[in-house]
């Protein structure tokens, strides 16, 4: 009985380890990839983050109809890097999933922001969107260059896809 009540002790110990190990660290300004986000880390079961930027985006600031509303200005500035308000520790998990929009082809300047902020030594990272129309393109590759000595193993537009497609594309490129 001791040796059954210590193997289910050391399973479920196991399992917590297994799931802290995976980050989810996203920024979403309208909740469309706040949702994706939660709905990656459930079925995962990682811990989830939020990025949250000092200047809270306004509607005028995500118009992207207007030349200069803050999101194409910050997009069209290759140097542009928006405070993030909050502290996320990465240090203690193996993986990471960046989640974003896509604005103008491109991720929010903030995960530049995030990406150079964070020691990714011996981290594996991959790249998840949401996107009205434009798909992952770049971004994914372009944010691992920013997060300087990462394993980038890929990333996907989940854009409309459920909480199972993102854990069977995950389980296939993490393995």
């Amino acid at each position: 009985m001791k040796k059954l009540i210590l193997s289910v002790l050391m399973g479920v110990c196991m399992a917590a380890g297994l799931s802290a190990k995976t980050a989810v660290v996203y920024f979403s300004a309208t909740g469309t990839t706040e949702r994706m986000a939660k709905n990656a880390a459930s079925v995962m079961g990682a811990d989830i983050f939020e990025i949250e930027p000092v200047h809270k985006y306004t509607a005028a600031d995500l118009n992207w109809h207007d030349k200069k509303s803050l999101t194409t200005i910050e997009c069209n500035d290759p140097k542009s890097r928006p405070a993030i308000a909050n502290t996320i520790d990465i240090s203690g998990y193996d993986t990471v999933v960046l989640c974003y929009p896509i604005w103008w082809g491109y991720a929010p300047k903030i995960m530049c922001t995030f990406a150079e902020s964070q020691n990714w030594s011996g981290k594996k990272l991959v790249t998840l969107c949401t996107s009205g129309g434009s798909g992952l393109g770049r971004s994914g590759s372009d944010l691992a260059k920013y997060a300087k000595g990462v394993d980038f193993k890929g990333g996907r537009d989940f854009t409309r896809g459920s909480g199972n497609d993102i854990k069977k594309y995950l389980d296939g490129i993490l393995k």
